[in-house]
Parts: C-alpha cells; sequence; structure tokens
C-alpha cells in the first residue's frame, strides 16, 4: 500500500499521541459541568491545564487566543469542493482537516471522484486530510468503506466508530467478524473522534473504572467493546506510521439539542443531561492514552 500522508510534526521521534478537544463538546454544558466556562480568552489555558494539547475548531473564524494548536472539520458534496476548502484551512494554520463526504446515496462513480478529489487537495494544499466515518456519508456503510479503502490504498480516516457500532449494529452477527473486515479501516486512521455508543444509542456514559458502566442496561458491555475497537485502531496506526507521525484523538460528545446525549428528567422535572460530557472527554483522554502506550508496545 502506498504510505499514508499522516499529520507529521517533523521530529523524526516516534509514532505519538496527542488528544485534541473538538470544541462543540462544550456547547449546552450545565451549570454542574467541572467545566465552568472561562471567558474566550482564557479558554485555551484552561483546556490545557486539563491535559488537552489541542482543539478542533467547529466553525469558521479565527481561533480562540491562546498557543494551543487547532484543526478544522468541514463537508464535501461535490469533488470541485474540496480543494477551496483545504486551501481555507490551511491558510488559517490548521493542523489537519477532518471532512464528512457526501451524503451516502452517490453511485461508486461518484464516491470515488469524491475521494480522488480529496487525496488531490490535501496533496495541493499540505493539509492532512481525514474522511470521517460517519452517518448519512459516502462511509456510513463499513463494507462501501472498505472498497474505497481497495480503490485509493493512500486514503486516510478520522474514525468515528460510534456510527459503525450503533449504526451497523456491529455487536449483531459477531462483533470479531466485523473487527476483522474492518482492518483496512484500522489500517489507515489518521484522526480519531472519541464517542462511545451502544448497540441502540450513539452516546452513551461511561465509569472511571474499566468495569461495565453502571447505567449500561441489556446483554453488551459496550466499554469494552470500544476500547477493543480504538486500541485496534491505534495498532493500525502505530504499525503503518513513520517518523514525527502524530495521531490526533478528540473527544467529541455533543448535546441533546443533536440527539446525542441522552436526556431524563431531573428531580425538577426539567430534562437534563445524564452525564457531565466534558468530564467524561477528560476521561476518554485517559483511556487513549493509555491504549496507544499499549499499542506502542510501553508499559505503564
Amino acid at each position: 500500500m502506498k504510505r499514508p500522508h499522516y499529520l507529521n510534526d517533523g521530529s523524526g521521534e516516534a509514532p505519538k499521541l496527542r488528544v485534541f478537544l473538538n470544541l462543540d463538546n462544550l456547547l449546552d454544558l450545565p451549570s454542574s459541568s467541572t467545566w465552568k466556562n472561562p471567558p474566550r480568552e482564557k479558554l485555551l489555558k484552561h483546556l490545557a491545564a486539563d491535559g488537552f494539547e489541542g482543539v478542533q475548531l467547529t466553525q469558521d473564524g479565527p481561533p480562540p487566543f491562546g498557543s494551543l494548536p487547532h484543526c478544522g472539520l468541514g463537508r464535501i458534496n461535490e469533488p470541485g469542493e474540496a480543494l477551496p476548502l483545504a486551501e481555507k484551512h490551511a491558510k488559517r494554520g490548521d493542523l489537519c482537516l477532518t471532512v464528512h463526504v457526501g451524503w451516502g446515496i452517490e453511485d461508486d462513480d461518484e464516491v470515488f471522484r469524491l475521494v480522488e478529489a480529496i487525496i488531490v487537495a490535501s496533496q495541493k494544499a499540505r493539509l492532512p486530510i481525514f474522511i470521517e466515518t460517519h452517518r448519512a456519508t459516502v462511509t456510513q456503510d463499513m463494507w462501501r468503506t472498505v472498497q474505497i479503502t481497495k480503490r485509493f490504498p493512500e486514503v486516510l480516516f478520522n474514525g468515528d466508530f460510534s456510527h459503525y457500532y450503533c449504526g451497523q449494529e456491529m455487536v449483531y452477527g459477531g462483533l470479531e467478524k466485523k473487527i476483522q473486515f474492518m482492518q483496512p479501516i484500522f489500517d489507515r486512521i489518521g484522526f480519531m473522534h472519541g464517542r462511545i455508543a451502544s448497540p441502540g444509542h450513539m452516546q452513551v456514559p461511561i465509569d472511571a473504572t474499566e468495569s461495565r458502566p453502571a447505567a449500561a442496561v441489556g446483554l453488551v458491555d459496550y466499554y469494552a467493546d470500544f476500547r477493543t475497537i480504538w486500541a485496534r485502531a491505534m495498532r493500525g496506526f502505530r504499525e503503518k506510521a513513520g517518523p514525527g507521525d502524530v495521531l490526533i484523538f478528540t473527544p467529541e460528545l455533543l448535546s441533546g439539542t443533536h440527539y446525542y446525549a441522552r436526556l431524563f428528567p431531573g428531580p425538577n422535572g426539567r430534562m437534563t443531561e445524564e452525564s457531565d460530557r466534558y468530564a467524561q472527554a477528560r476521561l476518554y483522554a485517559d483511556i487513549a492514552r493509555r491504549l496507544f502506550r499499549e499499542a506502542s508496545g510501553e508499559l505503564y
């Protein structure tokens, strides 16, 4: 396979993990959250103090004031949109870009033209672009996504595996069989969105230990399944990456406004999110770092 164009920091060091935070993770947090919503000019300072090494910007415009690195996101529906989008984000100083591509109703030729345009745009703009595995896009189906890897071995993905785990109910019919089928995707992971799903819900909370989450219902330990999936993706990166290459892991836990965080009646009868998404994001960061050390063969 052609060597993918990962994000590279120019250091020549062993491939590494960096944990960013998608800034939409901070939207609509309740007053009880451990995130206390500091002024915008102090936002990055507070995130850095909590261990985040960068941010994913979710809107156009300048980044928040501060010294943390940043990356971007966007959507590409037509091949001609790829290069202008890449150039815009490169000009802003984004390290890389994750994209939703198409709507999932395109035929194979349309899909391949989109992917080819993105790879060319990435090369011309000198900006790594990662196609996100997401519902309502060309990668919503793991089968089609694997076919993309056969046509374009150099393609790279932003792995948001909640969309497969829930959207394609990966545990139905055997999780391990699905994981084995997805190996070509794991081999091309250059970025990861952190979200844990259950077979029936796109976003569910976990506990601070590696035990089955107290809030879980049903037969499946989705927390254990996601540790397996994330570890497989990290090993895929680690085995293909070269000196200076960087994998960004970015928690992206969204509010109930977008039907991600589940809402339940609180003591006052008002609908309330079941968990603190910022505390969950910090927990995700710890899990990701531990799994990456394990993928790299390091003791901890």
